[in-house]
């Protein structure tokens, strides 16, 4: 089966640029392609994700991927979905960030062999020549027309910025190099990236022919239309350091019905027959595919002794069993103890983001203690509320569990 028709069955393809010659195009040649990356953490998050399985689904294929550091244009900011002017990094920051994310792509994307390359576009925008930017890129460029663009349009009442204003630019002078260095003749990004990299289609076609081609992927978004990924402590990341595996497990195995098959399709390898078989469970069955769907995107992100791990854990938490494997904990001293639920659930196990929260969730019967329900603000946390081994399993809802352990 073509890439073409392998990434459009399982839902990734929204957008696309010349669409019979790509599918074509991926028939007949090995392609070179790149997706864009700007560091703009010191990790990878789960919206990357999709945009990384694309390409490896493309990598199994037998296309070559390029992952493009935004090195430079990180120096600018992307004004796409943006409400305000992304805060400035300093360049040992945003350098510090590549790093990371080098680092990790070498989890997904095969490397050896010259299969797909790492490039940081930093390696020619630090050294652009103003000037014949402008006189070989910036004439192929309307103001009008980028001023039509959605990316553009929502930022004018507020104020775009010149600096923001040059991020098409950049990014389309991206697409030329690569094409001009590497014979890179499709790029990928989301849906978000639409204006972007048509500009770079086009910037590509203008200078060297009928060469260049674009598609935009599915943002991974709730079937009401809301961007995943997020959570309590803010986005799900890549990097174990900051989202455990067991957090990152629990993450999936909690999804909305509505959106297992989406997940399945997008963020595993299972073959569209059983993602169909799986989302057509029904009442309590649907957690088995839950479960399947938890276990196989932690495999691929953290490897199969982690997933392994976290699933024992949330059974084991699930079943009164305690804790097992990877399931999260807090130590805490004793110098700690007599502190109220409030504090507990903010400061020490960040189970709740504000006191307000924490107050809603204790008042509402959204706390328990060693299965006990925790309905008073002023409950105090003191040594008799630890059983014997010195722990309590703190259960936050139906889903989330965290371990305090006294330390003595």
């Amino acid at each position: 089966m073509n890439v073409f028709d392998v990434l459009e069955e399982r839902g990734f393809i929204q957008q696309t640029t010349h669409p019979e010659e790509l599918r074509e195009l991926l028939d007949k040649e090995k392609v070179t392609f790149y997706i864009g990356f700007d560091p703009t953490a010191d990790s990878l998050h789960v919206g990357h994700f999709v945009t990384i399985m694309a390409m490896r689904h493309m990598q199994l294929a037998g296309h070559r991927p390029i992952a493009l550091m935004g090195g430079g244009t990180g120096m600018v900011g992307d004004p796409s979905g943006k409400t305000d002017m992304r805060k400035m990094m300093t360049p040992e920051t945003i350098q510090e960030n590549v790093n990371c994310f080098k680092m990790q792509f070498a989890r997904f994307i095969d490397f050896s062999d010259d299969k797909a390359m790492i490039v940081n576009n930093a390696d020619w925008l630090m050294k652009l020549n103003y000037i014949e930017l402008l006189r070989e890129v910036g004439v192929h460029f309307s103001v009008n027309r980028m001023l039509t663009f959605e990316c553009f349009k929502q930022r004018l009442e507020k104020g775009l910025s010149f600096l923001e204003f040059n991020y098409m630019i950049m990014q389309s002078y991206d697409f030329l190099e690569l094409y001009r260095r590497h014979n890179c003749k499709l790029q990928l990004g989301g849906n978000d990236q639409w204006s972007n990299i048509l500009g770079g289609v086009e910037l590509v076609r203008r200078l060297h022919g009928d060469t260049a081609f674009g598609m935009t992927f599915t943002l991974l978004a709730n079937s009401e239309g809301q961007k995943m990924g997020k959570t309590v402590n803010g986005a799900l990341w890549l990097d174990r350091n900051k989202t455990t595996p067991y957090e990152f497990y629990q993450y999936w195995r909690n999804v909305d019905d509505a959106d297992v098959k989406m997940c399945l399709s997008l963020l595993t390898f299972l073959p569209m027959s059983e993602v169909n078989e799986l989302a057509e469970l029904q009442g309590a069955e649907i957690n088995k595919a839950k479960e399947i769907l938890a276990f196989e995107v932690t495999s691929i992100v953290h490897g199969e002794a982690d997933a392994i791990d976290a699933q024992k854990a949330a059974r084991a938490a699930f079943s009164g069993g305690g804790a097992v494997g990877s399931l999260p904990f807090t130590n805490i001293a004793e110098s700690q103890l007599d502190m109220d639920i409030l504090t507990l659930l903010v400061d020490i196990t960040k189970l709740a983001p504000s006191k307000g929260e924490a107050r809603r969730l204790v008042t509402q019967n959204g706390i328990k203690l060693d299965g006990q329900t925790i309905s008073d603000i002023k409950f105090t946390i003191t040594k008799n509320s630890f059983n014997s081994n010195n722990t309590i399993m703190i259960q936050k809802g139906k889903k989330v569990f965290h371990q305090v352990n006294l330390c003595i």
